[in-house]
């Protein structure tokens, strides 16, 4: 699928079909549509009789495609992992792109392609490769073999190896405007979109993903504390939002940018609902130490993926805001 807001890309890209390089790196803002948009660029290089707007359908090359099961494409994504638990066993999302899973790749974009075309792989997120994958795709990157196009998806092209993002013609996929987001998601059934684009930060996939009911009841729920400091009961929060902590980790950081740049520049991104609110905290709040908690929240960010202990992290950064917010 490309969505309207990247078709115009998408036409740029395709008039290059035979000057497409062998690697290209799709890096912007989570939720705008940017694993849909390498996956229909790889079925529109697959394409038995494509054009400038994408893939035709209907060929063979497509059915196959759209089946899962073409020869000459591979898909990679983390995968789920099984853990046994008092006997029982669960699947989880993986937290990486192991090496394994990379070496499967590279060994087979050196075969002859089944249809004596193209071969295409995607890999998404690319971030996600530990460095043992990355390591193990720089020989493909750096001696790529005849027809073969690799995509790699990125949110976070900066903790891409360097090694691995100067061998990859970058792509920016930028956000969509906001006129643009607003009409798609009216389309897609979400009523006073507004809102929840703009806690999205202007993403259109992500914000369809936030108007879930039960996670608008989170989100308010936790905001109506952040908007009472000092007077929540810490503890109580961080156990109840403990399975939810990215969810958690994101609104805090929001909240925080929002007092930022209403004291600041005396406007609001992500919460325009709370303006008011927010502004207020961000007044009273110790400039400095605002400041230096949006950093710190910033690089508390990477223990998402491995959380020794979710509620007493939670704990950590609710008492932290407290202390900023409600300064002496």
């Amino acid at each position: 699928m490309i969505h309207p807001w990247n078709r115009a890309l998408f036409q740029q890209l395709s008039a290059e079909r035979e000057r497409l390089p062998h690697a290209l790196l799709l890096h912007g803002p989570a939720g705008i549509g940017k694993r849909d948009f390498g996956l229909a660029l790889a079925q529109w290089v697959l394409c038995e009789t494509p054009s400038l707007d994408g893939a035709c359908g209907v060929c063979d090359a497509c059915n196959w495609f759209v089946q899962g099961n073409h020869p000459d494409f591979r898909f990679l994504e983390p995968k789920e992992e099984e853990s046994d638990e008092s006997g029982k066993v669960t699947k989880k999302a993986s937290k990486e792109i192991k090496v394994e899973q990379v070496r499967e790749i590279t060994d087979y974009l050196c075969l002859s392609a089944h249809r004596g075309g193209w071969r295409t792989a995607v890999i998404h997120p690319a971030e996600f490769m530990n460095a043992a994958a990355a390591n193990a795709l720089l020989k493909t990157l750096e001696e790529p073999p005849p027809r073969v196009l690799l995509i790699l998806v990125s949110h976070q092209p900066g903790r891409l190896l360097p090694t691995v993002r100067s061998r990859c013609r970058k792509v920016a996929v930028g956000l969509p405007a906001a006129p643009a987001a607003l009409a798609w998601m009216r389309e897609a059934g979400i009523v006073q979109p507004e809102d929840i684009l703009a806690e999205a930060g202007g993403a259109p996939l992500a914000a369809i993903g936030f108007a879930e009911p039960e996670r608008s009841e989170r989100r308010e729920a936790f905001l109506d504390a952040l908007s009472k400091p000092g007077q929540f009961d810490v503890c109580a929060i961080a156990e109840a939002y403990k399975p939810q902590l990215t969810e958690a980790w994101g609104w805090l950081v929001r909240w925080v940018h929002d007092a930022l740049s209403l004291r600041l520049a005396g406007s609001s991104r992500y919460f325009p609902a709370h303006a008011d609110i927010v502004a207020r905290l961000g007044r009273q709040a110790d400039l400095a130490g605002l400041l230096a908690f949006e950093r710190e929240l910033a690089v508390a960010g990477r223990w998402l993926r491995h959380p020794l202990n979710p509620t007493l992290l939670l704990e950590s950064w609710l008492i932290r805001y407290v202390e900023v917010v409600n300064k002496p």
